[in-house]
C-alpha cells in the first residue's frame, strides 16, 4: 500500500478508501530524531533562508520517505508557499496532487475539489462514506480527550496537542490509532486531575518549538485549548462530508476561527492566549485581526527552526504568566 504525503489536513476519508497510507509530512519532520537538520537538508539544496521552516522540512521528509506514491499539495487554505513546494518536489521526481479550500467556503468548488481527488484516486461516495463513519467514531474518542483536558484537568497540554494533530493522518493507521486513544483514556480513568494550573489557549499553527508545552506547566500554566490542533478531529462532525469540511474553520478566513475561538474562550475559562506565528508565514499579517478582535491578554510567540524555546521566547512567557496571576 502506496503512502500519500499530505501537506496539511485534507479529506483523509478519500485516501484512506483508496487502500493508500496517509502521512502528514509536518508529523514525519517534528517527530524525526533531529527535525533540525531536515530544515538545514533543503537550505543545502537550495531553498532560501527566509523562507517558513515547514515547508523546508516538509520537502526533506518527502524526498527522504520511502514508498511515496505522491503528495496532496494544498494549494489554496493553508501555506503560500507550497505552489514553490510542489514546483520542487516535481523537478525531484515526485508526484503532487493539487487541493484547493475555496476562500469563501463555496460548497460546490469545495465538493468539486473532492470528487477530483476521488477520481484521482478511483474511490467513490459510497467508499468514502464508509470510511468517514469509522474515522468518526475515533474522532467522537479524541474530542473525549479534549473535553477531558479543559473540564476535568486530566490530560496535559502536549498529551492533547499530539492526539488532536494526529488525527490529519490518523497516524497512518487508523485501526493502530483508536487502540491507542482507547488505551489512554483507560490510562485517565486512575489519573489524579491537576486543578489550580492558569488556564491558557494556543492558536494558531501547531508549534515548531518543541519543549512549549512543557516549560508552560513547569511554570504553572497549562493549555487546554489548542485551536487549529482541535480543527483537525473535525469537532462538528457532520453527517455530510462535505459539510464537515466546509464547518473545518483552519483553511478559510480568519474570521470564522474568530467566532470559534470566542466560544472556546467562554467554554474553557480562559485566562490568555497564546498566538504563535510561524516566522516568514503570511499569518503573521493576522495577528493584528487576534489583537484588535479578542478580549483577554495575548502573547504573540514567533518560531522558525525546529528548537528549543530561547531565552528570550521564556522570558517574554514568564512575564506573561505572571501578569495572569
Amino acid at each position: 500500500m502506496g503512502k500519500i504525503g499530505l501537506t496539511t489536513t485534507i479529506p483523509v476519508e478519500v485516501i484512506l478508501a483508496a487502500g493508500r497510507t496517509p502521512v502528514d509530512l509536518n508529523n514525519i519532520l517534528i517527530s524525526s530524531t533531529n527535525p533540525g537538520e531536515k530544515v538545514e537538508a533543503a537550505e543545502v539544496a537550495g531553498y532560501p533562508r527566509n523562507v517558513c521552516g515547514w515547508i523546508k522540512g516538509l520537502y526533506t521528509v518527502a524526498n527522504e520517505l520511502e514508498d511515496l506514491e505522491g503528495v496532496i499539495a494544498v494549494t489554496q487554505g493553508d501555506c503560500s508557499n507550497t505552489h514553490a513546494l510542489m514546483e520542487t518536489l516535481e523537478l525531484a521526481g515526485i508526484q503532487t496532487i493539487p487541493f484547493a479550500y475555496p476562500y469563501d467556503r463555496d460548497r460546490d468548488l469545495l465538493k468539486l475539489q473532492i470528487e477530483k481527488l476521488m477520481a484521482y484516486f478511483g474511490v467513490s461516495w459510497k467508499q468514502v462514506n464508509e470510511i468517514k463513519q469509522e474515522l468518526d467514531r475515533i474522532r467522537r474518542k479524541v474530542l473525549q480527550i479534549d473535553r477531558l483536558t479543559w473540564e476535568m484537568g486530566l490530560v496535559s497540554g502536549f498529551e492533547n496537542h499530539l492526539f488532536q494533530v494526529s488525527c490529519s493522518d490518523f497516524e497512518g493507521d487508523w485501526v493502530k490509532f483508536e487502540r491507542k486513544v482507547d488505551r489512554f483514556l483507560e490510562e485517565l480513568s486512575e489519573r489524579p486531575s491537576s486543578a489550580g494550573l492558569i488556564r491558557l489557549g494556543y492558536i494558531g499553527v501547531p508549534p515548531i518549538v518543541l519543549d512549549l508545552y512543557d516549560y508552560l506547566e513547569t511554570i504553572g500554566a497549562r493549555v487546554v485549548f489548542n485551536e487549529v490542533q482541535r480543527q483537525f478531529v473535525m469537532p462538528h462532525l457532520a453527517e455530510d462530508l462535505v459539510e464537515q469540511y466546509l464547518l473545518y474553520t483552519y483553511p478559510y478566513n480568519i474570521f470564522g476561527r474568530l467566532k470559534d475561538i470566542e466560544e472556546q474562550i467562554r467554554l474553557r475559562r480562559l485566562a490568555g492566549i497564546i498566538h504563535y506565528t510561524q516566522s516568514f508565514c503570511f499569518r503573521q499579517i493576522e495577528d493584528l485581526i487576534v489583537r484588535k478582535t479578542l478580549e483577554l491578554p495575548i502573547l504573540s510567540l514567533e518560531g522558525d527552526k525546529p528548537s528549543r524555546l530561547d531565552a528570550r521566547s521564556r522570558l517574554r512567557i514568564d512575564a506573561f504568566i505572571d501578569i495572569l496571576r
